[in-house]
């Protein structure tokens, strides 16, 4: 599917393979407190997950691939997908951290927005990014997503919480 090539990275579905590799980057601590994870995520439910998690109308979700060329570098997720109201939550990782600061997670999110809007036909996308990931923040601002709505105190750190803000991108020339 040429839709989902960008100029250096592609995404991909998910293979059995990349178990190996989510299991991975699914362990990393230093991962769970963008993506709320208070657990480790054994082998054989990532198995499951890789083997099942390609349907989105089923499972509400979808999981790419970021690839450079053949290698694995991270993975962009839809999810909450909503058919009847055509929108869906986006998230990213540049897992790799040797590969991160280059503009790849640019070019997958403008790839996903790109699919989600002329494959899919959604009407809008959001995220949700803490208030001190200053990175994310400046990804999903510089691809044209706004801030529209700000949750105090929504996370909780070692000494106090972090505001989560909520960021949407909606697709004005569906119609």
């Amino acid at each position: 599917m040429n839709s989902l090539i960008g100029a250096n990275v592609s995404l991909r579905a998910l293979e059995p393979k990349d178990a190996q590799i989510l299991y991975e980057w699914e362990n990393d601590a230093e991962v769970w407190k963008v993506s709320n994870t208070l657990v480790p995520f054994s082998m054989h439910l990532l198995e499951i997950y890789v083997n099942s998690a390609q349907d989105i109308y089923l499972n509400k979700q979808l999981r790419f691939m970021i690839c450079l060329k053949d290698k694995a570098i991270g993975t962009i997720d839809l999810f909450d997908y909503e058919p009847f109201h055509q929108r869906a939550g986006v998230g990213i990782i540049i897992a790799d951290k040797s590969q991160r600061q280059k503009g790849y997670a640019s070019e997958a999110l403008g790839i996903i927005v790109d699919y989600c809007f002329s494959i899919l036909f959604l009407h809008q996308l959001y995220c949700n990014i803490e208030s001190s990931n200053e990175q994310s923040l400046k990804l999903f601002l510089a691809k044209d997503f706004s801030i529209v709505g700000v949750k105090k105190d929504w996370n909780r750190t070692s000494d106090s919480f972090n505001d989560e803000y909520l960021l949407q991108l909606i697709n004005y020339n569906q119609y």
